[in-house]
């Protein structure tokens, strides 16, 4: 079976060790991949396990096993990675994780914090980052200036038309 984390993996060589705690996860990138695992694979005992101890108890357990089940998964992709190496006790990881439900395509954008307390490393929160809003650059065509085009004739009689190629 493909690991959820990367298409290009096996699960069982990549996230399963570290979800079934069979070992422990070396980077702070590896903890996330496990954990967007662990949500596409059901597996919320480890979602809630790899919290930090001080804020297990905000984690909302049928909550996230309903997102978790409901979610149809498709795949994440890390974007950033801050620290969070063997050698440091703290890292970030900024992520988006792609998924359906109730029909909507949804990505979830994030930077997730990691620390590592005792040789383990744990998530202790996410800050979701919100898509910029858009922007005109050009000058909006009103319908009855003259066409972008250069025929001459009206935007709405031109360009503007429903259907205009």
């Amino acid at each position: 079976m493909k690991c959820p984390c990367s298409p290009d993996k096996d699960y069982a060589a990549c996230c399963e060790p570290i979800i079934t705690q069979q070992k422990k996860a070396s980077t702070a990138e590896q903890l996330m991949r496990s954990r967007y695992s662990a949500y596409a694979l059901g597996h919320v005992d480890w979602i809630i396990e790899s919290q930090s101890p001080d804020g297990r108890h905000f984690v909302d357990r049928d909550a996230t096993e309903q997102w978790s089940k409901r979610a149809r998964w498709h795949r994440m992709e890390v974007v950033g990675v801050q620290d969070g190496g063997v050698d440091d006790d703290e890292g970030f990881v900024d992520f988006k994780a792609y998924y359906t439900m109730a029909g909507e395509d949804i990505t979830h954008h994030e930077v997730a914090s990691f620390r590592k307390v005792d040789d383990t490393w744990y998530f202790v929160d996410g800050l979701e980052v919100k898509p910029r809003p858009f922007k005109r650059l050009d000058k909006k065509v009103g319908p009855n200036e003259p066409c972008t085009c250069g025929s001459g004739k009206k935007y709405k009689k031109c360009c503007g038309k429903i259907g205009a190629a």
